[in-house]
């Protein structure tokens, strides 16, 4: 019997793999470092072990005591972290991860030639979980640029460098995993990566085939703290911005529009008559420059500074991205409309959240009505002082929902305060019945309802079918 091998020819203009990463890894060797840390740690003051006399275990404690005392009992001791970094000028700025250095004493930076030098923290930005040191050296450094790191396409090879566990320089290689992913940040951007990544990575840079960084390598995902192929790098594109400002200002100056946000669900689509699930939904608008723009509660953000929306996680990385102080055009969806508008920046490092409310006064009522699963009462004074709530809100207040309910599903719970249905603000049950008849009569599936739960809006689209 004669076997037929199949044969798939490579891809037009894909990578192919590397003979050797060698001249890489010499060619960068220079410019990544490892990074000793060093803080006081004060002593346990309490008192020790209690050991019954006669305990097989009497002698070993003993000795364990015996040995801390040498040390001075109650006296603060020195702790040691690892973790890696990599330099981006001639004249000693270094890139590493903030948990690196963070409330570190002392910061010694290692070169691959054996030299060490001590640092100084230039700025911190906890949010993307990034620092900028500086070290004085009497020769000029060997710097690695930043590459475009939406030019990293999956499957691209990729080299991590750094310190894993405290070995010292330690070269890795795999491929790009996944784009775009969010771990827990507002402003994560991460390049997820096969490379091995251990702890002492932190802080390292990960390469491309040319040498340029594309990632500093973050996080890792295992259940034993060790590398099992799921690597996070914070793209290159995100930290080049962070370590320009760091490096000008000490600090990050992000731009502030002045809203709260959630992502636009299907449902949430429907009931505000929107052809497709984009953009941000404005919750509410407190007091800052949104507001001073005319911007609502209800309206959807499609576009900014001419860039489309595609959600809320896109819009907080372009407006943090903006200029503190630019006027940018904004177009959001209003009524069924698409209406234009003009805000000027603020800083979101300056910014204090005020939450909105109401200047009312709500009528009483101690009645209780169940609509669409959910048991709803007029808001007393009672009611709003024990909810938390401004003295003038409006609304009605949630007593119960139906366990089997489409409102429990969407995440509708007692203690709730429904203050707008169809975005019109409601005062009574009446107005609720109101607002899902006129969704009824327009051919809408679903009623829009703003929801606030201690003091969080949040918007949530309700079926209203007989």
């Amino acid at each position: 019997m004669v076997g037929t091998a199949l044969v798939a020819a490579p891809a037009v203009g894909a990578q192919t793999t590397p003979e050797t990463f060698a001249p890489l890894a010499e060619k960068i060797s220079d410019s990544v470092v490892n990074i000793t840390t060093s803080t006081t740690v004060a002593a346990r003051t309490g008192p020790g072990p209690v050991v019954p006399e006669g305990s097989p275990f009497e002698d070993f404690f003993r000795d364990f005591m015996d040995r801390g005392q040498g040390q001075g009992q109650g006296e603060p001791r020195r702790s040691q972290a690892l973790g890696s970094g990599f330099v981006i000028s001639e004249d000693g700025y270094i890139v590493t991860n903030n948990h690196v250095i963070d409330g570190a004493d002392e910061i010694s930076i290692e070169f691959f030639n054996g030299e060490s030098l001590d640092a100084e923290v230039v700025g911190t930005d906890p949010k993307t979980d990034l620092a900028l040191l500086k070290v004085a050296s009497d020769a000029p450094l060997k710097p690695v640029p930043f590459g475009d790191s939406d030019e990293a396409a999956v499957g691209d090879w990729v080299m991590a460098m750094g310190n894993p566990l405290g070995q010292g320089f330690s070269v890795s290689a795999g491929i790009v995993s996944a784009r775009n992913r969010a771990l827990s940040g507002t402003y994560d951007d991460y390049i997820q990566t096969d490379a091995a990544i251990n702890r002492g990575n932190s802080g390292g840079p990960l390469f491309n085939m040319n040498g340029e960084v594309v990632g500093v390598n973050t996080a890792i995902l295992s259940p034993n703290g060790g590398s099992i192929g799921i690597g996070f790098a914070m793209s290159s594109n995100v930290v080049s911005k962070v370590v320009d400002q760091l490096r000008e200002f000490g600090e990050t100056r992000r731009g502030w529009l002045g809203v709260r946000i959630q992502d636009v669900t299907d449902d949430l689509a429907e009931s505000i008559g929107l052809a497709d699930a984009r953009g941000a939904l404005v919750s509410d608008v407190p007091e800052g420059p949104a507001a001073e723009a005319g911007m609502e509660a209800g309206d959807v953000i499609l576009s900014f500074n001419g860039n489309d929306v595609g959600d809320t996680r896109e819009l907080v990385r372009r407006v943090g991205d903006a200029q503190i102080g630019a006027t940018v055009p904004v177009t959001v969806w209003r009524n069924g409309n698409s209406e234009e508008l003009e805000v000027t920046l603020g800083r979101r490092e300056d910014a204090e959240a005020v939450p909105a409310s109401v200047n009312r006064d709500a009528p009483e009522s101690s009645s209780e009505s169940e609509i669409l699963g959910v048991t709803v009462q007029q808001l007393s004074a009672e009611m709003r002082d024990s909810l938390g709530l401004p003295g003038g809100t409006e609304g009605l207040a949630v007593m119960d929902v139906n366990g089997e309910s489409a409102a429990y599903e969407k995440g509708i719970r007692a203690g709730d305060v429904i203050t707008e249905a169809g975005q019109e603000k409601i005062a009574s049950v009446a107005d609720l019945e109101d607002q899902i008849a006129t969704a009824r009569d327009a051919g809408r599936k679903t009623v829009l309802l703003l929801i606030r739960r201690e003091g969080d809006p949040r918007f949530v689209a309700l079926p209203v079918e007989e």
